[in-house]
């Protein structure tokens, strides 16, 4: 079974996105190019509340087909690396389901399968999560809220390109933060199989500004080599404009 190359959206932030585009109708249009958006939420320490911004993550991560995890920041680097192979796995089960319907017919899936023929379909699941190519593109919010939360992110992102590594298939990651200068994000590391390179440049970030999270999902899209996205995109957006 072959299932080509996963692609998902990281995106770390802390709170509500406050310009541009509502980033969950984005997130719709980046899940129907085949790319997933994850998001993580991060919370400052246990007294913290911001359920308008929690209530966001997971809008976003639902609209995006993809998985929400809300975390302190202590606990950010395990969790990095569990939502993006949390994702991986549904986004491959998906795969196995379709594969089953056109087998056994549309009233079957995996879920309906017996006890040990599920467990066959799991163990297929799980080899693939070896084997299969990924690329990750990790969007980081950083806005004035998330000065003091850079530091950990940096060090979860490390550990993410170590344990994606340690898989046989080929993995690669590209980090952009957000708001940039005078566009909706920067890149701050290319495509690349390691991410040790991103410690000198984290401790050059600026962060302050807005929030334009809609925005940076839409190009952060587009880094992912498709020259057809864009006027795929734009044209599904003047669709429902004028459904609307």
């Amino acid at each position: 079974m072959k299932t080509g190359t996963l692609k998902q959206i990281l995106l770390i932030t802390d709170g509500c996105s406050n310009q541009g585009e509502d980033p969950a109708h984005i997130a719709s249009l980046v899940a129907e190019q085949g790319i997933t958006v994850n998001v993580i939420g991060i919370l400052e320490d246990h007294h913290s509340e911001q359920p308008e911004g929690l209530e966001e993550v997971e809008e976003i991560a639902s609209c995006g087909r993809g998985v929400s995890q809300i975390v302190y920041q202590e606990t950010l680097s395990q969790t990095v690396q569990t939502v993006t192979k949390q994702a991986m796995t549904e986004t491959l089960q998906g795969v196995v389901n379709k594969e089953l319907t056109q087998i056994l017919g549309n009233e079957k899936t995996m879920e309906e399968l017996p006890p040990d023929q599920r467990g066959e379909v799991m163990e297929v699941v799980d080899e693939l999560g070896e084997t299969c190519d990924l690329e990750v593109l990790v969007l980081v919010d950083t806005s004035a809220s998330m000065t003091n939360k850079l530091p950990t992110v940096q060090e979860a992102l490390i550990d993410l390109s170590i344990s994606m590594n340690a898989r046989i298939g080929r993995s690669r990651f590209a980090v952009y933060q957000f708001p940039a200068r005078k566009k909706a994000i920067q890149q701050l590391v290319d495509w690349t199989s390691k991410l040790e390179s991103i410690s000198s440049i984290f401790a050059k970030i600026s962060s302050g500004g807005i929030t334009p999270t809609g925005p940076a999902l839409k190009e952060a899209m587009y880094q992912f080599g498709k020259s057809s996205l864009r006027r795929r995109f734009i044209k599904d957006d003047y669709t429902n404009i004028e459904e609307a």
